[in-house]
């Protein structure tokens, strides 16, 4: 084999071991992926049925329904047009309460019963995740 056609086969085997290293990088980078949906929208049917996303809004006032054990916390989220209900287990932060706003981390499931895995309560009185406002206004605004 010529020093030439050696080079480029080094060449050719650099170029094809940088392309399976950005292949695999995007691939772990959009696995971890996790959108943001108000409750009109999960109602409208443009969430993902089976897949990991996020579900923002202000927990219903009266919805907040806790086991006897107290892991166990089913609520209803709302933008203040449309609600969806989640199921929770697990421990909630200090600042969850009825009324403040909430981003959920989880799946949707069947029967519209979202399943989250974490709860996000949000941290003080001004301050709610600019998604979530935005998905309170847009909801607002809609006839």
């Amino acid at each position: 084999m010529k020093p030439r056609q050696r080079r480029l086969l080094w060449v050719l085997a650099g170029v094809v071991l940088c392309a399976t290293a950005i292949m695999l990088t995007l691939r772990a980078l959009n696995a971890n992926v996790m959108f943001f949906y108000s409750p009109s929208q999960v109602h409208a049917g443009e969430a993902p049925q089976g897949a990991a996303f996020r579900l923002g809004g202000l927990v219903e006032a009266g919805s907040v329904q806790r086991s006897a054990e107290g892991v166990q916390v089913r609520f209803m989220v709302t933008d203040q047009v449309q609600r969806v209900a989640v199921h929770y287990q697990g421990l909630l932060p200090d600042l969850f309460r009825e009324g403040k706003g909430v981003v959920v981390a989880g799946k949707l499931q069947s029967p519209g019963v979202f399943r989250a895995t974490e709860v996000l309560a949000k941290h003080d009185e001004n301050y709610m995740p600019p998604e979530a406002a935005k998905a309170l206004e847009d909801a607002k605004a809609k006839p």
